[in-house]
Parts: C-alpha cells; structure tokens; sequence
C-alpha cells in the first residue's frame, strides 16, 4: 500500500477536475493544466475528492516484487503530481534567484530574461509559454503554474552562472547557503 497514493484529494471550489479516458483535465483561476494516469493507476472523482487506486488484475498473472514496488511508487506519484496541479492553477509556484557579484545584473527585455554576469557578451534566455520573469534588483522571480516548469527554468538560469566556491559570486537560489572554500593563504618560510 502507499501511503501517500491512498489519501484522496480534495477539490477546491475554484477548480474544475475531469478525467476523460486516462487524462486528468485540472482548471482553475489562473489556467489549466492536463495530467496522463501511468496505466496502472486508476483516478475517480466522488463527492468533490479525486481518489487514486491500482488497476485489478484479477485473472492475470501474479506481480513479482520489482512490478509491485513500480505500481505502489506509480501510485503516489500521481497522487503528488494530481496535488500539485490543483495547487498550480490555485495558487501558481515561485522561485527566486539572487545574483551576487560586481557589474551582475539582470533585466525583463520582452518576455525574455537578459543577464549580465561576467561573460563577455549579455545571455539571453528565451521566454517560456507558461513561466513569467521579474527582476526587482538583484532578486529573479521565475513564476507560472506548472512546478515542474518553474523548477526547470529556475534550474536552467542557475547553471548559466554556478556560484564559485570561493568568492560565492553567481547565481544561487534565494536562501540557499554557499560554503566558502579558503583561497591560497601566503606563508613565510623560517629558517
């Protein structure tokens, strides 16, 4: 049994929730997103609750162990994924980046996102259906409904600029601690 895959969800009154042939349909205020059941979970809405079960395979041969563990993990992640869903188009995900170093800075030109951090020329990356830039000083906030999406492109401009271990300059999610390494520390020699 899985833990998390048993526990219905339950659905806000602000959201519509249809499962049409294996396709959890999920709109809300802020959009709609569509979500395909692996084929061996089973999704059904009662009584405003999406409640998430395993196909029966009454009749078939038995599962060995390793097809077993897949349908229980199977099980929840849909469970986690469906949540997420009504949670994006309620609420929307937001992550923030702060850039850290001398001359580092970054701008919305058109949708895109525009960075200057220590190359020799300005990155530019490409507006995503579905994600939102803002930069208000040296803060990037990556917003939209799908956290998936919002994690990846979050994700995606960081690496453009890792955080160096020693002077902590780059891109780094807000909050995100970097551990500073010692430089080389100059020495004198005795005799």
């Amino acid at each position: 049994m899985s833990r998390v895959g048993k526990k219905p969800i339950l659905i806000p009154v602000e959201v519509k929730a249809i499962l049409a042939e294996e396709v959890l349909v999920v709109s809300g205020p802020r959009g709609e997103l569509r979500f395909k059941m692996p084929e061996e979970i089973q999704a059904e809405i009662k009584d405003n609750q999406i409640f998430f079960t395993t196909k029966s395979r009454e009749g078939k041969r038995k599962l060995t162990s390793n097809q077993a563990k897949k349908v229980i993990s199977c099980w929840g992640l849909a469970r986690s994924i469906t949540a997420n869903l009504i949670e994006g188009v309620v609420n929307g995900y937001q992550k923030k980046l702060a850039i850290e170093g001398l001359g580092y800075r970054a701008q919305v030109e058109d949708g895109d996102l525009i960075l200057s951090v220590g190359f020799s020329h300005p990155l530019r990356v490409k507006k995503i259906e579905g994600i939102e830039f803002v930069v208000e000083k040296n803060i990037i906030s990556v917003s939209g409904i799908d956290k998936n999406l919002v994690g990846q492109a979050a994700a995606s401009i960081r690496r453009l600029r890792v955080p160096d271990a020693y002077k902590a300059k780059g891109i780094r999610y807000a909050g995100e601690v970097i551990k500073k390494k010692a430089g080389k520390k100059a020495g004198t020699v005795t005799k």
